[in-house]
Order: C-alpha cells, then sequence, then structure tokens
C-alpha cells in the first residue's frame, strides 16, 4: 500500500471547530464548576493580622513606621514559656508568630471568628507593648462603655 501526500490545494474534510487534531472533541475542565480559591490557614493568618495592623497604623500614628511582619516559631523560649510575639522597638518590628498562637492558644469555642479575635489580640497585645500602652487604650472611643 502506498502511501499518498495530498497537497494543501486538495480539498480536505474539514473538521468542526469544536474538534482537535486528532478529531476528537475538545476536553471539559477537570473541575466543572469552578470552586472557590482554596483558603489555608496561613492565609487567613496573614489577612487577619494585616488587617490589624492597618487599623493600628491609622489610628496611632506613632506604628506607622512600624513593620509587623509574621514568623512561624520563635527562636527559643524565655521563662514565661513560648512568646507569642517580639517587639523591636530600636528596630521599629514587631513580629508575630503564627504557630505558637495557633496551637497554643486555649478557645473557648473553635471557630473561624474566634480564632481570627484571637490573632487580632495578640497583635493589639504586641502594638500596646510597643507603645508602653494598655491593650484596651488602643481601641476607638467609640467602644469604650463607661
Amino acid at each position: 500500500m502506498a502511501w499518498r501526500r495530498t497537497r494543501s490545494t486538495e480539498t480536505a474534510r474539514r473538521r468542526a471547530p469544536r474538534h482537535g487534531r486528532h478529531g476528537r472533541e475538545g476536553r471539559s475542565p477537570v473541575v466543572r464548576p469552578p470552586l472557590p480559591p482554596l483558603d489555608t490557614r496561613v492565609e487567613r493568618f496573614d489577612l487577619a493580622v494585616g488587617t490589624a495592623a492597618e487599623f493600628l497604623r491609622s489610628a496611632w500614628p506613632e506604628l506607622r513606621e512600624v513593620s509587623f511582619e509574621i514568623a512561624d516559631m520563635p527562636q527559643a523560649a524565655d521563662e514565661d514559656g513560648i512568646p507569642r510575639w517580639t517587639v523591636l522597638s530600636d528596630a521599629k518590628r514587631i513580629i508575630v508568630y503564627r504557630l505558637p498562637i495557633e496551637r497554643l492558644s486555649h478557645l473557648h469555642r473553635d471557630d473561624e471568628l474566634h480564632r481570627r479575635m484571637m490573632v487580632e489580640s495578640c497583635v493589639f497585645r504586641a502594638a500596646a507593648e510597643y507603645l508602653d500602652r494598655d491593650p484596651w487604650d488602643l481601641g476607638p472611643e467609640r467602644f469604650r462603655f463607661l
């Protein structure tokens, strides 16, 4: 059986546009309908620290130059145990440690809201330590009940 080459000028049978080069239909996406993007614990922690830090920067001009950073674990434990944050006043840095906050915090209700409140409270307490103030002084006046 001889193999015959067709010329481009010859009329070739045209495939429908939905077919690929091998004559099969196009493949559909693997996941249908599209799923929402994955939301990890690390991303939720970063978001909670970032929003709390931006709130504090907008409320306290002394914190506008401070760098809020996130690390997984501290280098070593101190006499009080494993620290949740480190304040470096000379370098204008506050380092918040993710793993001690997430794993060593005792929440009375283990849900997303209470985990976020725990992260935000640690950011507020670290900022209060940086400013040498009480954490309750950092909130705006409208949240105080006298």
